[in-house]
């Protein structure tokens, strides 16, 4: 497929390293010469110096021959012209990202449906959505949701006091009476491998497992024994958590967290923004103050928190905040990141989970571009690894024959498979049968395997 992406910055240039490793044509437009530039020495993509919303540029990049046009500048208004632009030229799919609301609802004057673009993602749901998610389970830093939230993909981080650090795969798979889980990598340093049984899990790793949601009570109590479990949402314990920025994402997440009768303090500097947010919340207790004003924090109970959330617009004041409330007792820390460098750096110093929204864009975009038996999609932060939720077709040549003789793609790991009503966590015994829908944790060199391995 041939795919023009106007805009070379983080999420540009994300999605043409991901769509060019897949096979597609891409190609970069870009203002900045030095931007496209850097882009073509180190990315598989044909670069254009110019302004995406111009006819004259757009013809030179190709846009008469484009399958899919992607526009992903910080300026909203020049995203919408480029797509404008696209659909004069009767390009196929027209993608755009926004940030502003005023384009992002259905009730919207210039919504996607008036303007003709089949999609418009705006990072900052993305964020907020992702956030909630790791909010919502104990001690985990990454978590995606699949096949209707039944199949969890979770991402824990191993010390040295974890009851599952030095142990083999083999020594974890004996567990599995109890324990319904399968780890389907680990992260080790810069390195992320699919482990087999003789692998170890150590200090420092982070692991990566998919279970059913049925099953993670008893999971989390294997992962962080005498550590309060998760509760559900009927019972009275109420958790404290903080969420520092009261912008979008800080609105969006306090306002979710309370719904699930979370016990939420949201702090705001700007004394108008608060009376704002004061009014649209209901049980939410709205503080004007920042996130280093340590008085106000401890006398607000910083101490005995959940959860700190930092989800500013700076990266290095939600680290600092988030570090600092760590230093003062909350349990798990939360931190909005958007440079990538940052987020190693950010998880390093003792943050336990970095939301990207360059990632979360990225990865709704690539989720689209791959419809199809691809039923859901999510990016692994600092991998590259993809997790999938793909139908099995009637037509599909893994139809009832055991796993085990199917020589499944190295590099890649059968998580689940759902079927009906029922589950399982595979094993070589399994068979796959068409309306099967099976979630695969893959990494980059393998994924075409993949794709090619359900076809």
């Amino acid at each position: 497929m041939k795919i023009l992406v106007i805009g070379a910055g983080q999420v540009g240039r994300f999605l043409c390293e991901r769509l060019s490793a897949e096979g597609h044509e891409v190609t970069l437009v870009d203002r900045s010469e030095q931007a496209i530039q850097y882009a073509q020495d180190h990315i598989n993509v044909l670069g254009v110096a110019g302004n995406g919303a111009s006819a004259e540029v757009l013809e030179q990049a190709g846009i008469l021959t484009a399958d899919m046009f992607i526009a992903v500048t910080d300026s909203d208004e020049a995203n919408i012209l480029s797509c404008l632009m696209a659909r004069e030229y009767d390009v196929p799919t027209r993608i755009s990202r926004t940030k502003s609301i005023e384009y992002s609802t259905q009730s919207a004057v210039l919504s996607k449906e008036k303007l003709g673009i089949d999609l418009m993602i705006n990072p900052r749901d993305a964020v907020a959505d992702e956030i909630i998610r790791i909010a919502g389970h104990s001690g985990t830093f990454d978590v995606a949701e699949f096949v209707e939230g039944k199949i969890q993909f979770l991402g824990y981080r191993i010390t040295a006091d974890s009851p599952l650090c030095d142990l083999t795969l083999s020594e974890l798979g004996e567990l599995r009476g109890m324990y319904k889980f399968v780890v389907t990598a680990i992260k080790r340093g810069e390195t992320t491998i699919v482990p087999h049984g003789d692998d170890t899990i150590q200090n420092g790793d982070s692991i990566f497992i998919f279970a059913h949601k049925q099953d993670m009570p008893a999971i989390n109590y294997l992962i962080e024994p005498g550590k309060e479990q998760e509760e559900d949402s009927h019972k009275v314990r109420t958790k404290r958590v903080f969420i520092l920025g009261g912008g979008n994402v800080g609105f969006s997440v306090a306002k979710a967290l309370e719904e699930r009768r979370f016990d939420v303090r949201l702090l705001e500097q700007n004394a108008d923004r608060c009376q704002e947010l004061a009014a649209k919340l209901g049980r939410s207790m709205v503080l004007n103050a920042k996130g280093d004003d340590v008085e106000t924090l401890v006398d607000e109970g910083i101490s005995g928190a959940e959860i700190f959330i930092a989800s500013t617009e700076d990266d290095q004041t939600n680290i600092l905040t988030a570090l600092l409330a760590r230093q003062h007792g909350v349990r798990r820390t939360i931190a909005l990141v958007g440079q990538p460098h940052l987020i190693t750096l950010a998880t390093s110093l003792g943050v336990d989970a970095c939301v990207s929204p360059r990632h979360a864009a990225a990865g709704a975009i690539i989720k689209y571009v791959r419809r199809g038996q691809i039923i859901s999609l999510a990016a692994v932060e600092g991998s590259n690894a993809e997790v999938m939720e793909i139908e099995v077709t009637e037509d599909s040549s893994t139809l009832d024959t055991p796993l085990q003789d199917l020589h499944f793609p190295r590099g890649a790991i059968i998580g689940a498979i759902v079927r009906g009503e029922g589950y399982e966590i595979p094993t070589g015994q399994s068979r796959l049968l068409a309306g099967d829908r099976v979630v695969v944790f893959t990494l980059p060199d393998a994924l075409p395997k993949v794709e090619h391995f359900f076809a």
